[in-house]
């Protein structure tokens, strides 16, 4: 049984008044007649059945272990386990995915809301419900019965908005991805576009930058396989570390006696690992593949008070959509409609050089849904590329390992074959039908790896281009579109642990995976050093910044919680970056990139000086170690986290991908305390070893519930910040060891 520490047990005191209605709400072991009110007999007759054949088993850890008959009693009572773990989140998930933010919000989220409509229409959604395959169906049955069963069943839970939940809701929220493709589209140029009271403009509008690569902290993650020749038991390992937002995914276990056993992360409200593993193969995505979302400039005029665009020698009608978006205010509801638009490319979205914009992108939820779960159950190789050759994984890499011994690489699934005259980084003319999509590359013709030479696999959001040794691709050999973004720090760092790595196990994989260089530094260091000697004595910064430079000179470029020079170094490249993003983005190079390649002297020395300025300021002495600025801390079950310098919280030495640091610890969230409390990054980790019997270790930020007052909140917050994992407790015989509460749904 873990025990609290002193940490955890002081969050837990300070934190039980803060804690959200839902986690204040006990099961109840008999149905209260207002909740049973909102369903039929024949339903609750049917939840109460399925539960009856769903069984939960909570290890030590609070993680849920669910077993059903089959499929679609596991869907059943993993969705009831999300709930029991934080409501708010899976409900949430669902009101963005279904444009009705603003119902919570208030009016400042209609243009949220408005981007999910041009998409997300419960109309279609529910047709597509309605034609998708029996198996499909019931689990989109099973997802909707296990929440509605927690709701039924935990009558003093207050839903902000969703008291009932359809099986065709699963369709709005089919990937799992944080940010999923149709969050891309910019909110500021949707609002110019349909937000004046007139006739939407055709006149210049900023362009919509999607600032890939120019993320204050990365959006990604971390995946490595290692080939069994490179390891120590002749296992093929593989290594899973999402960098998400803290708490976007839990850890879950789900096994049906029709053959599903899979374990790792599900984002919540969904019925399907995510990130993950079974007995046989498993499998990490990391974002950034190819370029898959495509913006046309269509050239529109009025006609008979209609709009048409161009195309080819022709006119098209401009399709007309009216869009209710209603809002919550203090008088209670109102709502705003506006008329959306579309061409046969897809939604206007904004305007830009007197054209209108339409934007493309997959959509084609029913087989995305199909292909996010059927991946779960393949059982080799063949069986996992057959699930690949669906292609609507349209956002993120996929990093692969079996138990037969295979490591792949599929950089990207959803790849629109194009003509590769044209420039698809940018808007193309939207009236030349040559800039039409010629329907999906298949699986054989993107940028994958089977079983490299070079015995290992990686990627960190960076191009296929390195990552697999000598083994690694050519990318002169594939369209450009196929690969959207540089190489990074992550990426350089990766390469070298991985290279010469040998008789790896789990525990030396994740020694790898957390290894403390930090690799952006690297031009830095000598740079400042020369920048620094090249000063005449006379200078005002050649005394100021002498033991600065000093302090950097020797710093063998590795983080820890008691280094000085990573604090100052990591200061130092924040100024940096906020000084330089505006150039960096106008040039459209990397900010890390055009921070070690475009500065002058004066720059990194002025920036230098600020930085120590900084330092002593908030915190009494320039010389300040890691450990004291760099924090952990989860004061609530909010999804937007607060932070307080006067709080209990852990020191962490690993730090922003930005610099390299594999082990990721990023803050997104506005920074109003002196110390930096990470809330993007390392979130679920996992290492998994493909043996006769698979063996794995894995750590949450914090813990499993979204509970201040559950002992599961932040148990896992201090082996986390020091980067130790915990056994994966996979079979059953290791479950019932460790079993803190065996139960059926409702109980």
């Amino acid at each position: 049984m873990p025990r609290l520490t002193p940490f955890v047990a002081a969050c837990a005191a300070l934190c039980v008044l803060a804690q959200p209605v839902h986690a204040q709400a006990a099961a109840q072991p008999a149905v209260a007649a207002t909740a049973r009110a909102a369903f039929a007999s024949a339903d609750l007759a049917r939840m109460r059945a399925t539960a009856r054949r769903v069984t939960i088993l909570r290890d030590t850890w609070g993680i849920p272990h669910v077993f059903g008959k089959t499929d679609a009693d596991a869907v059943f009572g993993m969705l009831f386990a999300q709930a029991e773990d934080d409501f708010n989140r899976v409900e949430l998930n669902y009101i963005n995915a279904l444009g009705r933010l603003a119902e919570v919000e208030g009016e400042t989220a209609i243009w949220r809301d408005l981007r999910m409509k041009l998409y997300i229409d419960p109309v279609e959604l529910k047709a597509k419900y309605a034609t998708s395959p029996a198996w499909l169906k019931a689990l989109m049955d099973a997802y909707a019965d296990g929440l509605n069963w927690y709701l039924v069943t935990h009558p003093r839970v207050k839903p902000k908005l969703i008291t009932r939940f359809e099986p065709w809701m699963a369709l709005a929220f089919s990937e799992g991805s944080i940010g999923g493709d149709i969050e891309t589209i910019n909110l500021n140029g949707l609002e110019d576009f349909y937000g004046k009271p007139a006739a939407p403009s055709v006149a210049l509008a900023d362009a919509n930058e999607s600032g890939q690569g120019f993320d204050p902290e990365p959006r990604g993650s971390n995946g490595f396989a290692i080939a069994p020749r490179r390891t120590a038991d002749g296992h093929a390992l593989l290594m899973i570390n999402p960098h998400t937002s803290f708490y976007f995914r839990p850890e879950i276990h789900m096994v049906s006696d029709e053959g599903l056993n899979a374990y790792g992360a599900v984002t919540w409200g969904q019925f399907f690992v995510y990130q993950g593993f079974n007995d046989r193969i498993g499998w990490m995505h990391t974002s950034g593949g190819g370029d898959v979302i495509d913006e046309y400039l269509e050239t529109v005029s009025s006609l008979d008070g209609r709009w048409v665009y161009r195309y080819g020698d022709g006119e098209r009608a401009v399709r007309a959509k009216t869009i209710t978006l209603p809002y919550r205010t203090d008088q209670g509801m109102a709502s705003r409609t506006v008329t959306a638009y579309f061409t046969h490319h897809g939604p206007v979205i904004r305007a830009q050089d007197g054209k209108w914009v339409a934007v493309r992108m997959m959509d084609d939820p029913m087989h995305a849904l199909m292909q996010s779960y059927g991946r779960t159950k393949a059982r080799d190789y063949a069986a996992f590329y057959k699930v690949m050759q669906l292609r609507t994984n349209s956002s993120n890499n996929t990093v692969y390992a079996d138990a037969d011994g295979n490591i792949a690489y599929f950089h990207g699934n959803f790849i629109p074959r194009r003509d590769p005259r044209f420039d698809w980084t940018k808007p193309v003319d939207g009236s030349d039908p040559a800039t039409e999509w010629q329907g999906l590359h298949d699986v054989a013709e993107t940028i994958t790896v089977f079983n490299p030479k070079s015995g290992y696999i990686s990627n960190t959001n960076n191009w296929p281009c390195t990552g697999f040794g000598a083994s690694s691709p050519d990318c002169v050999k594939y369209p450009a579109y196929m690969w959207s973004l540089p190489q990074n720090p992550r990426g350089i760092h990766a390469e070298r642990v991985l290279h010469d790595a040998h008789d790896l196990t789990l525990d030396g994989l994740i020694a790898k995976a957390y290894d403390s260089y930090l690799t952006a530094f690297e031009p830095l260091m000598p740079a400042v050093a020369n920048d620094w000697d090249a000063l005449p004595d006379a200078d005002p910064l050649k005394a100021r910044l002498a033991a600065q430079v000093a302090l950097l000179r020797g710093w063998d470029l590795r983080f820890s919680t008691t280094s000085v020079p990573t604090s100052l170094a990591v200061y130092w490249a924040q100024d940096m970056v906020k000084q330089s993003s505006a150039r960096a983005k106008a040039d459209h190079i990397p900010v890390i990139d055009f921070v070690q390649t475009r500065l002058t002297p004066r720059e990194r020395l002025d920036a230098l000086a600020r930085a120590s300025d900084k330092l002593q300021a908030d915190f009494g002495d320039w010389k300040t170690p890691w450990g004291e600025i760099n924090r952990f801390q989860r004061l609530s079950g909010a999804v937007d986290q607060r932070y307080d310098d006067g709080k209990p919280s852990l020191p962490v030495g690993f730090t922003s991908a930005n610099w390299g640091s594999l082990a990721s610890f990023g803050m997104t969230a506005p920074q109003t305390t002196k110390r930096i409390y990470g809330d993007r990054g390392n979130s679920f980790v996992a290492a998994v070893e493909f043996g006769p019997r698979v063996r794995a270790k894995s750590i949450l930020a914090g813990g499993e519930s979204g509970d201040p007052a559950s002992p599961h909140f932040t148990d896992q917050a201090a082996m986390y910040s020091r980067g130790e994992f915990k056994d994966v407790l996979y079979y059953r015989a290791d479950i019932d060891k460790h079993l803190e509460r065996k139960y059926h749904p409702g109980d």
